[in-house]
């Protein structure tokens, strides 16, 4: 008996600990950085460092990590976007400086650092984060606690390893590539707005479909005999068998023909 509580509780224990591992939820949000080795897609994790998001996705939406780089490449360990201010080749203007000027609070948290995720750069001073942050290569638990991480790469890991595989040169602490990795330009999506507009259009297609069939059901009830469709009337994947009143689908309305007598060009939608 005493064996079969411990095992439960050995079990309370791992499910506990798997529970308290799992990733934080992703926003919907989603940035692609567009370098001249490929693109890499990153999303957000708002419930973990709420302020930090909001910086680094503002100056995205500024436009300011556009002709920045990646200063940094030590592969199996980070690959880090260099500070806006004075990384970027073209000048910044003046909404974009300032917003680039600001730091964020040190938003640390139980998220380890493992490969895909986003973690902020900062100075000795915990709040002195701007917009530098690194990509993680490979895990590094040293930094768990320590770095704000906000994020986590969601495409785009053989860009990354491209990147690895980049010539590289030993500066002080740093690990620098050979040649500048251009973020030649940068955009970003909404997730749900994606989902939102290709249901929309899925239903869409299935209302006009049962509209058709509906129509078509109709007319076959007023008219015992078949009236062929003129080839400009019939719709996409219907047979020419019949021809159905559908105006709000851009069709004509064929209620008033008979006896075969097909619409004139202009009658046309």
């Amino acid at each position: 008996m005493l064996n079969v509580i411990r095992i439960f509780l050995t079990l309370i224990t791992l499910i506990g600990t798997a529970s308290s591992q799992e990733d934080p939820q992703l926003g919907s949000a989603r940035v692609v950085f567009q370098t001249n080795y490929g693109d890499i897609e990153f999303g957000f994790y708002p419930s973990v460092a709420p302020q930090t998001v909001d910086h680094i996705f503002k100056l995205v939406r500024l436009g300011c990590y556009n002709t920045n780089h990646f200063f940094r490449v030590d592969k199996g360990f980070v690959a880090q976007v260099a500070d806006v201010v004075g990384g970027r080749s073209a000048p910044m203007n003046e909404v974009q400086r300032v917003e680039a000027e600001k730091t964020v609070v040190g938003e640390f948290s139980d998220v380890k650092h493992v490969r895909g995720i986003l973690s902020m750069g900062r100075y000795s001073d915990p709040n002195s984060a701007a917009s530098s942050f690194s990509i993680l290569l490979g895990d590094a638990p040293h930094l768990d606690g320590q770095y704000a991480v906000f994020g986590k790469v969601t495409k785009g890991d053989e860009t990354l390893r491209k990147l690895e595989g980049l010539p590289t040169r030993k500066e002080g602490i740093f690990v620098m590539p050979t040649e500048r990795i251009t973020i030649h330009s940068s955009y970003y999506y909404d997730t749900e707005m994606e989902i939102c507009e290709k249901e929309r259009s899925v239903l869409k297609r299935r209302l006009t479909a049962s509209a058709i069939e509906i129509e078509r059901q109709r007319w076959k009830k007023r008219n015992p005999y078949p009236l062929i469709c003129h080839s400009k009337m019939k719709p996409e994947g219907l047979s020419s068998d019949f021809c159905f009143t559908f105006v709000e689908c851009g069709l004509i309305d064929l209620s008033p023909i008979q006896n075969n007598h097909f619409p004139s060009e202009k009658q046309l939608h």
